[in-house]
């Protein structure tokens, strides 16, 4: 039953903060509607279409009249980054794009105390809430000539501080007198009650927690400017991070990748050939790779250690293992995938199962073999992050792993921002080859 009660809360957090973000994805839904409507009837009035496509009796669903949209790409990327900005109070903005900040100044509050005999008082509370990492002097206030005695405190933004407004009084809990209200609304333990500057609630002891308004900008201890991301990339590519510079960092995870992947597709590749061509292969091997297909590379770290130990040969092991599986599939996909009316074609011509293999069977597969490798080369780069987990003293999973430990968010996006462009490098380049190379792909 406790189990089941802190699956419950768990469960209710989560759906609060799923609530919490669904005004933001609407938001951004409608950014995207609204761009498609603009760019469309911009469209339709500076560029009529006269070409094949507009000439299509029937457009939807037919993949040949759908093509990326090089201004979607554009505004999306920088949809994403005004985003970025606008929720972390980016200097790249204007100020008035920017979403509403944390509180930070000055606010008051007055709080009621009651004593057994039924007698009140109040006093005022002053708060100056400063940025994060700033100092500040709490105010110099009068304590007043009542039972309750006027208090002064300070908060960092995002913040908040249980006070005890009654320990300058002149009778406190020791006396049984109790803080009843504030700003003249009834308060008790669990309640809150909104004031100019956030709000003050009670904890279950009585005493009064200072919450200031947060806003919606982001703490930057959660989510740094983009400008910060910038300004410590910079450092790390001219002073590095744990002794090595940032070049370092990232040949290292790329040339595990690489290798990992390189040998993966060597093995995987034959492998899947022989499992699409052959019934023997195919019954032996069928029940392993579908075994291991959904188990995933970071289940394997402790056995590669094992294994492997903690130097290069463990790491390229696990990389060489997420890419494996992966490829074999591709190109089992792929031989099976062949249309048997082109077999029966190149028989027919005289063909040798040499010549249908390299004319009919290769040609015909390589479509499924690239768009394999362009998962298992996603995969190894998330592999990679795990596999330097462990002993590695240079690559940009490493970085972003110790950085999470000591919170330094700004390397954590870098390192991810870094990944996400070279690997989207990368499938491009095999896009590129596959154009190149395979130039009969959807052409029947």
């Amino acid at each position: 039953m406790e189990l089941l009660g802190n699956l419950g809360s768990e469960l209710w957090a989560v759906l609060g903060t799923i609530a919490r973000a669904i005004p933001y994805l609407v938001g951004y839904v409608l950014l995207v509607l609204a761009t498609l409507l603009i760019w469309t009837a911009t469209k339709r009035l500076l560029r009529p279409r006269h070409d094949y496509t507009s000439l299509k009796t029937v457009t939807f669903g037919d993949e040949s009249a759908v093509s990326s949209s090089g201004v979607a790409s554009v505004v999306s990327v920088v949809l994403i980054f005004v985003l970025w900005a606008a929720f972390t109070g980016s200097q790249l903005l204007p100020r008035m794009l920017h979403a509403p900040g944390p509180f930070t100044g000055t606010g008051s509050f007055t709080y009621t105390i009651t004593t057994p005999s039924g007698e009140t008082d109040d006093a005022i509370v002053q708060v100056l809430v400063h940025p994060v990492g700033a100092t500040a002097t709490a105010p110099q206030v009068d304590l007043g000539d009542g039972i309750a005695k006027n208090d002064s405190t300070t908060i960092a933004a995002y913040r908040t501080q249980l006070l005890r407004v009654d320990e300058n009084d002149e009778m406190g809990r020791a006396e049984d007198t109790f803080i009843t209200a504030v700003n003249g609304q009834p308060i008790a333990a669990g309640i809150a009650v909104d004031v100019d500057f956030g709000r003050v609630a009670m904890s279950e002891r009585g005493t009064l927690n200072i919450i200031p308004a947060t806003g919606l900008q982001m703490e930057p201890i959660w989510l740094p400017a983009p400008e910060t991301v910038w300004a410590r990339m910079g450092e790390i590519a001219t002073t590095g991070y744990r002794n090595s510079t940032l070049a370092e960092h990232l040949g290292y995870s790329l040339f595990r990748v690489i290798v990992g992947f390189a040998l993966g597709a060597l093995v995987g590749i034959p492998l899947g050939y022989a499992m699409g061509l052959s019934n023997w292969f195919r019954g032996w091997f069928d029940p392993i790779v579908e075994f291991m297909r959904p188990v995933p590379p970071l289940a394997l770290i402790p056995l590669v250690i094992i294994w492997a130990g903690i130097g290069e040969t463990g790491k390229i092991i696990l990389l060489f293992l997420a890419a494996l599986w992966i490829m074999a599939i591709a190109a089992r996909s792929g031989v099976s995938g062949v249309r048997i009316s082109k077999v029966h074609a190149a028989y027919s011509l005289g063909a040798s199962k040499w010549q249908i293999m390299r004319h009919v069977i290769v040609p015909n597969s390589l479509p499924e073999i690239f768009t394999g490798a362009r998962v298992a080369m996603g995969v190894c780069w998330g592999t990679v992050v795990a596999a330097e987990l462990v002993a590695a003293e240079k690559g940009v999973g490493m970085m972003i792993m110790v950085a999470s430990q000591f919170q330094s968010t700004d390397i954590v996006l870098m390192g991810i921002i870094l990944i996400g462009v070279i690997g989207f490098g990368i499938d491009m380049l095999i896009r590129w080859a596959e154009r190149l190379l395979v130039p009969w792909k959807g052409k029947g």
